[in-house]
């Protein structure tokens, strides 16, 4: 009775396997799905306890600064800071879409307009401020970029 059951078993699980198993992916890329052309960075900080705000005064005169500018040379699509709750590496994040993954890419006339608009005192200014001041009360815990998947219908 006990190699009958075993048998029978066996076969119930022969039947089913093929109807659990997936069937072979189906999606092609463009054909059924594309990566987006736009890319989006993220940075995981961790902030200590107490100094969000000083975090922030400081974000506010140098990395919103200069994200304000590369979005009006087009450089950046757009930006943003994000609190997270309960996560215990990392409690804020900072996002940046970029139109295109070429505007991660090394380019001397980006580079040229984006130093005009700005001026290397801020960017002075800026590096003294991470020195001093950042580095004391956050520290970044990872980046990421991405690429979203669009579906075509």
């Amino acid at each position: 009775m006990i190699k009958l059951k075993t048998v029978l078993a066996a076969a119930a699980v022969a039947i089913a396997l093929p109807m659990a198993t997936p069937a072979a992916a189906q999606m092609e890329m463009y054909e059924n799905w594309e990566p987006a052309e736009g890319v989006t960075e993220l940075t995981f900080v961790q902030v200590e306890r107490g100094q969000a705000e000083t975090y922030l005064e400081g974000l506010k005169s140098t990395w919103l600064a200069a994200n304000k500018i590369q979005k009006e040379l087009g450089t950046v699509s757009s930006y943003a800071i994000y609190f997270v709750d309960n996560k215990d590496d990392y409690n804020m994040v900072l996002r940046v879409t970029y139109p295109s993954g070429e505007m991660l890419q090394p380019n001397k006339e980006r580079y040229m307009a984006f130093m005009e608009a700005y001026g290397k005192a801020n960017i002075d200014q800026g590096n003294e401020t991470v020195l001093k001041l950042y580095n004391k009360i956050r520290e970044i815990k990872s980046v990421a970029v991405m690429r979203e998947v669009k579906f075509i219908d």
